[in-house]
């Protein structure tokens, strides 16, 4: 029967393992037991990619809505502008200038109980009343009221011709800030301007017309009244009072 015998490393190589070992081990045993290992997630990267997106584009919506919001408010400051020119003192002082034309009337004024006076004492029955002298004197001064009236009319009408030149500088410079008006209280400032210069030349007009009727309606009545006191010259003139009546005449003396 045959035996085997377990055969021994040499003495050196076994040396040689022992030696190796160490040098082996020692990478593996040096390494920390808390070390961190990279794994890269393609989905949670793509999540994160689109919340970041989503962030970015809320951000630009909010600065969209703040310059809007600023261009608002721009926009209505300008609205609010008020126009930086105003006619007013120049359109009151013409208005006035006019008017006192108007009170500056000569001898009959515009107004009612000075009319009622007049027409009282000179027109109408007045002017057949009285003796002749009376009536001579009335007559002449309803004479110069109507000269008197038709002077006022020319001096009225004048006035507003004179006014026609500062209304055509006003009414360009008002056109022109209308124009060029930043925002809505300008152009309605503008626009009102202009109906306020609108409103002066029609009174201007307003005061031309009542002048022109005014001499117009004394010279009627001068004429009125003239027909009138001739009629009572003539049936003065016609009245033979009793009649004849006869009476012994001596035409040569004794």
């Amino acid at each position: 029967m045959t035996r085997f015998r377990k055969r021994s490393l040499p003495a050196h190589l076994l040396a040689a393992t022992l030696l190796a070992a160490p040098i082996a081990l020692g990478p593996m045993m040096s390494e920390p037991a808390h070390a961190w290992r990279i794994v890269y997630d393609p989905t949670n990267h793509a999540q994160n990619i689109l919340q970041a997106a989503r962030a970015l584009e809320q951000i630009n919506n909010q600065i969209t809505q703040l310059q809007n919001q600023t261009q608002m408010l721009m926009n209505q400051a300008r609205n609010l502008a008020s126009l930086p020119y105003s006619s007013l003192a120049e359109l009151q002082a013409s208005v006035q200038r006019t008017q006192q034309l108007l009170t500056e009337a000569q001898r009959i004024a515009h107004d009612v109980a000075d009319i009622e006076r007049a027409f009282t004492d000179q027109y109408g029955t007045a002017a057949a009343s009285g003796d002749f002298d009376a009536m001579v004197g009335n007559a002449r001064e309803r004479w110069e009221n109507s000269v008197a009236g038709f002077e006022d009319a020319l001096r009225v009408q004048a006035g507003v011709v004179g006014n026609i030149e500062g209304a055509r500088s006003q009414m360009q410079a008002l056109v022109a800030r209308s124009q060029g008006a930043t925002g809505a209280l300008q152009a309605a400032q503008a626009g009102n301007q202009l109906l306020a210069l609108q409103s002066s030349q029609i009174a201007d007009l307003t005061a031309a017309i009542a002048a022109s009727n005014r001499a117009q309606a004394l010279e009627a009545a001068r004429v009125a009244s003239a027909e009138a006191q001739a009629r009572e010259n003539l049936n003065r003139f016609l009245d033979y009072g009793s009649g004849y009546r006869p009476t012994t005449v001596r035409m040569f003396s004794n």
